[in-house]
């Protein structure tokens, strides 16, 4: 049974967990879907209403942002407790729950990303084989994300953890589609390329560099081309945070 929904604050009419990255995995290994919004995700909340609509209905929303971090405590005098996708997947891997035959299924972005990923997998104990993976096909960054063949692949295999690691904005939306059409109730958790800085599969990130919330500039650095642009957009984030606050922006189409 999912537990109670945790102590929140508001963000752009978001509810943020306001939970160390321990509470979190305690509440995570009860069930319910998890999802862990960047700063250029929230970024398409105005213009993106299924992944606000997500972001709602999730059990559990991390504070993965560094940007909305720093301006809550700015605005609100308080230090809201860290917990990054990154942070949050590193421990609850940790857990003896995850590591029985059959406890974990995985969504991976590609087949090359599946096998360094397995393989790091592996490497910290968790028995995870081919059979417990599905490489996703391309979902739309905008609209609807549904996968019939996923769904019935969990609801046969039925593991008490799943972990959708294809990128934000389609994930969030493929998450609570699970969550709403699974008939039993696995941790669902949104992760991202967590697992990636993790595996090599990404520009790895230290755990010192995730804690001072630089990641971001970790990875502008390995491949500014493609991340640079992506973070500028963080502009629009700290326009919404200064205009909004805690209410949510207005619905727009651009």
């Amino acid at each position: 049974m999912t537990p109670t929904a945790p102590d929140t604050v508001r963000v752009l009419g978001v509810p943020l967990a306001r939970l160390t990255i321990e509470e979190a995995v305690d509440r995570a290994l009860a069930g319910g879907l998890v999802l862990a919004p960047s700063g250029p995700g929230l970024c398409d909340i105005a213009r993106d209403p299924g992944y606000r609509a997500a972001l709602l209905e999730s059990d559990m929303n991390l504070t993965d942002s560094g940007l909305v971090i720093l301006w809550y405590a700015a605005r609100h005098r308080e230090m809201l407790p860290r917990t990054s996708g990154l942070g949050f997947l590193q421990s609850l891997l940790q857990r003896p729950e995850l590591k029985q035959d059959g406890a974990t299924f995985w969504v991976m972005p590609s087949a090359s990303s599946m096998e360094r990923n397995l393989e790091w997998l592996r490497d910290q104990g968790l028995p995870v084989t081919r059979d417990d993976c599905y490489v996703a096909p391309v979902y739309p960054r905008r609209g609807v994300v549904e996968d019939e063949t996923l769904l019935r692949i969990l609801d046969h295999r039925r593991p008490g953890h799943v972990f959708v690691c294809v990128g934000s904005g389609p994930q969030e939306k493929l998450g609570v589609y699970l969550r709403r059409r699974l008939t039993f109730g696995p941790g669902i958790h949104c992760i991202g390329a967590a697992i990636g800085f993790l595996s090599g599969d990404q520009v790895v990130i230290p755990r010192w560099a995730d804690r001072l919330m630089l990641g971001w500039l970790i990875r502008c650095i390995d491949d500014p081309k493609r991340y640079v642009p992506r973070y500028a957009r963080a502009a629009r984030l700290a326009y919404f945070l200064a205009r909004y606050g805690a209410e949510s922006p207005p619905v727009t189409s651009r």
